[in-house]
Parts: structure tokens; C-alpha cells; sequence
């Protein structure tokens, strides 16, 4: 059994679901874990996110080992962002979460629920 406890304040599991639970930052990596992508590729493929939200998410995850960057030495020059094997670890999970919300999208979309 784990030593940690998320319904704890001070859990750092709560601070890592806070991490990874984010929209942006599910879908990012459910986005690289078909490979690495370039910057503008990972763009195009995300419908909705801004230059500056993924910027912001590909950084957060970088910082948290997630995603690693590389510059690739082409003209013009480029970078191309790929999951560490811990980013790799999380694929699972997070595709799980991504294949349920596509699968139930339309019974959540429900208006009379509201």
C-alpha cells in the first residue's frame, strides 16, 4: 500500500494529480505518445491550444520530467518534444482517461443535465 495519501492537504500525490490532471497537459502527452513532434506539429494536432497554453504545458511538463526538448539542427532551426520514460510511464493512464471521455463525450454533452 502507498505511503501517500491524496485526500491529504499536503499530499505530494495531490500535487502530482494537480500536475497531471490538467486538460492541456493530458492531452500533450496522450499527443506524444505516438512519438516525438515537432513544436508545430504537436500544434497543429491539438484543436483549441494557443501558442502560449502550450508553450506553458510543454515547459511544466519539462520541468517535471515529463517531456524532454530537443533542438534539432535543421534550417531553420527547430525543436521536437518527446515523452521521458517517466512521461512514457503515464501514457497509460492517460490514454485510458482519453479513450473514456471520447467513448462517453456524447452522454456527458447531454444538455438536460444541467
Amino acid at each position: 500500500m502507498s505511503e501517500h495519501d491524496v485526500f491529504l492537504a499536503d499530499c505530494p500525490a495531490r500535487t502530482t494529480l494537480d500536475l497531471v490532471a490538467d486538460t492541456w497537459s493530458v492531452v500533450v502527452v496522450f499527443g506524444l505518445g505516438g512519438g516525438p513532434q515537432r513544436y508545430s506539429d504537436l500544434r497543429d494536432r491539438i484543436g483549441g491550444i494557443s501558442k502560449k497554453m502550450l508553450t506553458q504545458t510543454l515547459r511544466k511538463l519539462e520541468r517535471n520530467d515529463l517531456v524532454e526538448r530537443r533542438a534539432l539542427a535543421t534550417a531553420p532551426p527547430g525543436v521536437e518534444y518527446r515523452l521521458t520514460s517517466l512521461g512514457q510511464s503515464l501514457l497509460g493512464p492517460v490514454s485510458a482517461l482519453a479513450r473514456w471521455a471520447e467513448e462517453h463525450a456524447e452522454e456527458l454533452a447531454d444538455d438536460d443535465r444541467a
